[in-house]
């Protein structure tokens, strides 16, 4: 899908995926100092803005015009010192270019055929503060056959042995596993990695 597509599928319905964050990225991000986030593919901002009630600053980046204006409005009703740690960016991830300033980079269902996915991935590791995480979240390749809903076309699907051979050596993989998600229709596969390049999980000023 393009940037023309996902505008008009988010035209259609006020809020696609809903209010709530990730409850991956809940887990995640609770065990992590607060900092500055980059969340690549934002959609309609929820990540971001729940980032953003937790005291993180985030630069939520989407290629949908239509996803941002939505997400801009869903945080206006935020108070103001919620608003002003967002900043939400139209840019397509796969051209994007970033300094090193960033303690947390999401790439959350962010699907790509493989060579694009790995031009995001490096978007995303160039992203990084030397003490930063990287946290790619997605519809398994599995999913097709024996989970539920999401994209069904495989090559856009990966593994969490697909990321870790995207991020290679450049960092260190601390968490490579399947995670299996209950929803309406039965039980989702999702593939998880996280990376970093210095340990995880610093308790002081937890988000």
């Amino acid at each position: 899908m393009d940037a023309a597509d996902w505008d008009r599928k988010y035209e259609g319905r006020e809020l696609v995926y809903g209010e709530a964050p990730n409850a991956t990225l809940v887990e995640v991000a609770t065990t992590l100092k607060r900092g500055r986030a980059l969340d690549l593919a934002s959609g309609q901002g929820r990540n971001a803005i729940w980032l953003a009630t937790r005291g993180w600053t985030v630069d939520a980046v989407d290629f949908s015009s239509t996803a941002l204006d939505r997400a801009s409005r869903v945080a206006a009703s935020a108070p103001r010192s919620v608003r002003e740690r967002l900043t939400w960016v139209h840019a397509d991830v796969t051209q994007l270019s970033t300094e090193p300033n960033y303690d947390l980079v999401l790439m959350l269902y962010l699907h790509l055929p493989p060579e694009a996915r790995r031009t995001a991935v490096s978007a995303a590791i160039s992203a990084l503060k030397p003490d930063g995480i990287l946290m790619i979240l997605g519809h398994h390749t599995d999913n097709i056959e024996t989970g539920t809903g999401g994209p069904q076309e495989s090559e856009i699907l990966y593994t969490p042995e697909d990321l870790t051979a995207d991020v290679d050596s450049r960092l260190t993989i601390v968490t490579a596993e399947n995670r299996y998600r209950d929803v309406s229709e039965g039980t989702a596969v999702d593939a998880l990695l996280l990376a970093s390049r210095s340990p995880l999980g610093s308790t002081a000023d937890r988000g």
